[in-house]
């Protein structure tokens, strides 16, 4: 019997993981990363670095997340993950912070528009932003730059990993929209769902009371006395 490559851990591919309900998902993408993240404790979003470089859409970018632990500047595993995703996944790929080559281009993301993928975040640069721009898929990464990756790995597929400074487990929902990507562990995705809606419609209350004029601002004077912030009735003296 021949003998297995004995070198796994940090180069392995799960093939997988446990997925959030579809109708979570589709509620989920409904409602503003924003007032998620704020009904998640402002603790799940992803680093302003990671941005969306495609043109904005008037749907959010939501599905479940398949990971990618990549070797920086390489993007071997991205082309293994691709080759795994199904509809609707976003592909999420962690790549140890590093700026110095783009993950992908124009390609891949074509390739990811044929699977009808969600979308794509990357902690590091990608390339061909005006092809990808053109291709009418999310894209989400730190910028851009010509140079291109190397395809030798190691790397892993479906494990847990850090992107944008935000921990994603496999199957975790990843949200995106203007304002920039968020992380809702799929084990809490239902309760994140009931939440969210309702504070969405006390802001969506809070926004007309504030064109309207009506907004209440007395919580401000409020909380900072609560703070002992001294109010002077006088100019600062030079």
């Amino acid at each position: 019997m021949k003998e297995r490559n004995k070198m796994s851990v940090g180069f392995r591919v799960f093939l997988q993981r446990k997925l959030p309900e579809e109708n979570v998902v589709e509620g989920l993408c409904e409602l503003p990363a924003a007032n998620i993240a704020d009904v998640m404790g402002r603790s799940c979003a992803m680093s302003s670095e990671i941005r969306k470089l495609t043109p904005r859409s008037e749907k959010n970018m939501a599905g479940p997340a398949l990971t990618v632990r990549a070797r920086p500047g390489d993007n071997l595993m991205i082309h293994k993950a691709l080759n795994l995703a199904q509809k609707g996944d976003i592909i999420v790929i962690s790549n140890e912070s590093d700026r110095s080559q783009s993950l992908l281009g124009a390609i891949i993301v074509a390739y990811a528009r044929s699977k009808e993928l969600g979308g794509i975040v990357v902690d590091g640069p990608i390339r061909d932003i005006d092809e990808i721009s053109e291709l009418g898929i999310p894209v989400y990464a730190t910028g851009t730059t010509p140079g291109g990756p190397y395809k030798e790995g190691p790397g892993e597929v479906n494990v847990p990993i850090a992107c944008g400074g935000v921990s994603v487990h496999p199957g975790d929902v990843i949200l995106g929209d203007s304002d920039g990507v968020i992380v809702i562990p799929r084990k809490d995705a239902v309760q994140v769902l009931e939440e969210a809606t309702a504070f969405s419609r006390v802001d969506a209350e809070k926004m007309e009371a504030a064109l309207a004029g009506r907004a209440k601002r007395d919580w401000v004077d409020k909380k900072l006395n609560e703070k002992n912030c001294e109010i002077i009735d006088g100019c600062c003296e030079n």
